[in-house]
């Protein structure tokens, strides 16, 4: 027994110091020993149990690889049945970062076998790294045989077991570029994408069209694998598979071959521009056109760079959809707008009547009207129907002053104009219906009433797409009604086609019945009496129509001449139509970029509605057969500054 002591005195009685040190420093290795031993259990508890599942999971990894299953999007039919966007089998080529040993030697070796820049892959897998390392990283889309053939010997050799080949759906247009700006395009997930809109890296969605509105409906759900891989990850069996889920069948209302017709005239007749024709009775578009476009399947498994800079770079603007982001001035074609206004707002009646002669002063400033330059004198007095007809300038000149330039707007509004029509498409841009609190909003200024004049024409600041003019025309049509232009018409939710409501309309005016008769009676006289739109005339068929000329260079200004070539300088054509004249149930509005006048927007409108009616009838299709040219006139550039003249027809 140990004896202490108090004080300074000496340690335990009886041990000499050193033996006393010894005792000290084996207790604290007892501990010690304990302390690591318990530890030890701890660590063996904390790792054998809580850490368990963690722990099998990635021991089955070891030899257990989870392959996704790409789902096939849904196949987009017309309104008669036809496939219009299918899909089809594609290779991909993959690289797994978790079962790679030496990634930067896969590189290398994949880029040589593959036959690709060594600085595109690398950079291809510089993109993916903040995805999970089981992720594969698609290296090549649509990969050819060449490509598969080579890299599946490597891995047989087990040279790339870090390397995948897939074979995946991949969206197809079977019709190449047709009603390319109507389908859109698929391609991968954006970085804003992941974030917005839940998807998952790597997700192949639409980017455009009727491809990104309807995209979570067209996507499917995409399935898995579980298969076992040998130590050099090559595939030894299928643990389980759950197949993916194919998107949703989709019927839109475009019919083919009036679709097919529409295109093929404004390449019959080599212009750019659009065409929306649609059912004025519902807003089911029945065709709709913007050329120049691109071909969709350029897109679908990952567009190359120089396509997409060709894209970019090319004048014609292939990328831009004119139909609902085109803006432009809609000549004469308004017309109908401001004798709507005059009419409804009971400022005259149809009988009201104006001399011609040529040219009008208002404000201290002559106005011209077509009839002048081009027949050498004025069209004489004209009631409102054959003001339609002759489209006089002068007439609607004296109209618009009598109605002011409120009530114009308020009208273009109703029928459709100035507004976004809200068709199923994105990135649709409004028109422009100025007014004089329009202009004080936009510019400061006050708005000048010789404005009003230049506006009852359709020229000024007035914009409009063609979608917007379709709808205005079709609501002429219908007599006043104006619907929601739309693209889908049905959708198979797997159980058959189930038919989607139209959107409700978005206005309904009651016109007065001499408006519409008068309006009607004036549009059928274009296309059947002495008007301008005789390219369109039908026999049997009282087609109603308004042809319209707006000016290009009056719009983009002197300095915007420089460079240009006459065909850039030539105003652009305008047609609006329906048939029959009574109970309609085809319209549109036609836009031919630089086609000097509307007459030649006629002659595509014309022949989608011969289509649409034999197609009807059972009868076969026309063909359609460009009218002779004139010798071409060469190109000339522009080098000074062009100042805009008077509106003609």
């Amino acid at each position: 027994m140990f004896r202490f002591v108090t004080g300074d005195g000496p340690g335990p009685v009886g041990l000499p110091e050193d033996r006393r040190k010894l005792i000290t420093r084996l207790i604290i290795v007892q501990y010690s020993v304990v302390g690591l031993f318990v530890a030890l259990a701890l660590a063996f508890w904390y790792f054998q149990v809580v850490e368990h599942p963690k722990f099998r999971e990635m021991a089955e990894n070891n030899h257990q690889r989870t392959l996704g299953l790409r789902a096939p999007r849904g196949v987009l039919f017309d309104r008669g049945g036809r496939a219009l966007v299918e899909n089809r089998d594609s290779f991909v080529i993959s690289v797994v970062r978790e079962h790679s040993h030496n990634l930067d030697h896969t590189i290398q070796l994949l880029a040589q076998v593959l036959g690709v820049d060594e600085a595109t892959v690398r950079e291809v897998v510089r993109r993916h790294r903040s995805q999970p390392s089981y992720r594969p990283i698609p290296i090549v889309e649509d990969a050819t045989l060449a490509q598969v053939a080579a890299v599946t010997a490597r891995r047989l050799d087990s040279e790339l077991p870090d390397v995948l080949v897939e074979r995946v759906p991949t969206r197809h247009y079977p019709t190449d570029a047709l009603a390319a700006h109507l389908f859109g395009y698929v391609g991968e997930v954006t970085e804003g994408q992941l974030v917005d809109e839940g998807f998952h890296s790597g997700d192949i969605v639409g980017q455009a069209g009727v491809e990104k509105v309807y995209n979570k409906v067209l996507m499917g759900t995409d399935g898995a694998r579980r298969v076992v891989v040998n130590s050099v990850g090559r595939e030894i069996r299928t643990l389980d598979e759950v197949p993916p889920s194919e998107g949703r069948r989709v019927q839109l209302t475009i019919d083919y071959d009036v679709q097919r017709a529409t295109e093929d005239a404004f390449k019959g007749l080599g212009y750019s521009g659009s065409a929306i024709i649609l059912d004025p009775r519902n807003g089911e578009i029945l065709a709709y056109t913007s050329l120049p476009a691109y071909d969709p399947n350029s897109f679908a498994a990952g567009i190359k760079r120089a396509t997409w800079s060709d894209l970019n770079s090319d004048k014609l603007k292939p990328l831009q959809n004119r139909g609902i982001q085109g803006r432009y001035s809609p000549g004469s074609t308004f017309k109908m707008v401001v004798a709507t206004a005059a009419l409804e707002e009971g400022v005259i009646t149809p009988d009201f009547r104006v001399n011609c002669v040529g040219s009008a002063t208002f404000f201290g400033r002559p106005f011209q009207c077509w009839s002048l330059k081009s027949l050498g004198h004025g069209h004489g007095a004209l009631d409102l129907e054959h003001a339609i007809e002759q489209s006089c300038n002068v007439y609607f000149y004296t109209l618009g002053n009598m109605v002011g330039i409120d009530k114009i707007a308020k009208w273009a509004k109703l029928l459709g104009l100035g507004e976004k029509t809200g068709i199923d498409l994105p990135n649709e841009l409004q028109g422009i219906m100025p007014s004089p609190e329009w202009k004080k909003a936009t510019t400061g200024e006050k708005w000048y009433a010789g404005e009003t004049i230049s506006v009852s024409i359709g020229q000024g600041q007035v914009s409009v797409t063609p979608v917007s003019m379709a709808v205005y025309i079709s609501t002429i049509a219908n007599g006043g009604t104006r619907h929601v232009p739309h693209l889908v018409r049905a959708v198979d939710q797997g159980r058959g086609w189930q038919v989607v409501p139209p959107p409700p309309p978005k206005s309904k005016v009651e016109f007065k019945p001499e408006t519409l008769a008068t309006i009607h009676q004036g549009l059928w006289m274009v296309v059947n009496g002495a008007g301008t739109g005789g390219n369109a005339r039908m026999a049997g068929r009282d087609v109603a129509g308004k042809t319209g000329t707006a000016q290009v260079i009056s719009l983009q200004g002197g300095k915007a001449a420089a460079g240009k070539t006459e065909m850039d300088l030539r105003d652009n054509g305008w047609f609006v139509f329906f048939a029959p004249r009574d109970n309609p149930e085809i319209a549109g509005a036609v836009f031919a970029e630089h086609a000097l006048h509307g007459a030649e927007a006629a002659r595509v409108a014309r022949f989608a509605m011969e289509t649409y009616f034999a197609k009807k009838e059972g009868r076969p299709l026309p063909q359609f057969v460009p009218p002779p040219q004139p010798a071409a006139t060469p190109a000339v550039p522009v080098v000074a500054a062009v100042t805009g003249g008077v509106r003609h027809e």
